[in-house]
């Protein structure tokens, strides 16, 4: 029996295809809702504990709702920027699972985004 040569690349693509740890679960929403200041944004909690933020303009909304948002399929975070006349809006949807720190970034990205006018 023969033993086929190993060459040199052998060990990077073995360390590329081992196991990674992934964060999982939905951690701490306080990662995502800190990005938010009172002077520009308004925060609202409502019966059911879920929490609603939106810009005192009206065009940025997100949305968390820790036991799913009624009438999806476990939909935990909604994120949402009214479009206008000339450009159509966009919205975003995590998971209940969804780690918060993942959430944060895209919500960061997104007020990052913006510029007063």
């Amino acid at each position: 029996m023969t033993v086929a040569s190993v060459g040199p690349g052998f060990s990077t693509t073995v360390q590329a295809l081992r196991l990674r740890e992934w964060q999982l679960g939905p951690g701490q929403p306080v990662v995502v809702l800190d990005q938010f200041s009172a002077e520009d944004f308004n925060l609202i909690v409502d019966d059911r504990a879920d929490v609603h933020v939106s810009s005192k303009d009206g065009r940025f909304y997100l949305g968390w709702f820790p036991l799913g948002r009624p009438g999806t399929d476990s939909e935990g975070w909604k994120v949402a920027v009214t479009g206008t006349a000339k450009v159509r809006g966009c919205h975003l949807s995590f998971d209940t699972e969804t780690p918060a720190d993942i959430v944060a970034a895209a919500v960061a990205r997104v007020l990052e985004t913006s510029r007063r006018v």
